[in-house]
């Protein structure tokens, strides 16, 4: 690349950050985890209050998100060792990378259905 240019951004790029945010994601729950187990030890009834909380659509959407972010993380750090320890691996990232994200999309569309089913059953109140 000639000197003065910007980097435009290409798979790898955007693959990077991807990780780097699900890692965050991930870090960020782990925190909360901690944090809301370790009040068993301070309060009880503080614990079950906060465990309550988390009893919401809401929060059942973000732990799907939390699966995705997971599933997402493991398949490209196995891409990320294979581009690192293979020889052939940087000529294949590419490839590597679509390879994940159809791997990801195939178990995330079954994980979705009990979402969408639980969706509709509160959109038309079954």
């Amino acid at each position: 690349m000639p000197a003065g240019t910007l980097y435009r951004g290409r798979e790898g790029m955007w693959s990077w950050v991807a990780h780097r945010v699900t890692g965050v994601l991930i870090f960020f729950f782990l925190f909360v985890h901690v944090l809301d187990t370790a009040l068993v030890r301070v309060s009880p009834e503080a614990y079950d209050d906060v465990v309550a909380t988390y009893k919401n659509p809401i929060v059942a959407l973000l732990e799907y998100g939390l699966v995705a972010a997971i599933l997402f993380h493991a398949l490209n750090g196995l891409r990320v060792i294979a581009v690192d320890f293979w020889s052939k691996g940087p000529r294949y990232q590419k490839t590597m990378l679509w390879t994940v994200v159809a791997i990801w999309i195939a178990l995330m569309i079954p994980a979705m259905i009990p979402v969408l089913g639980h969706a509709a059953d509160q959109i038309w109140g079954k």
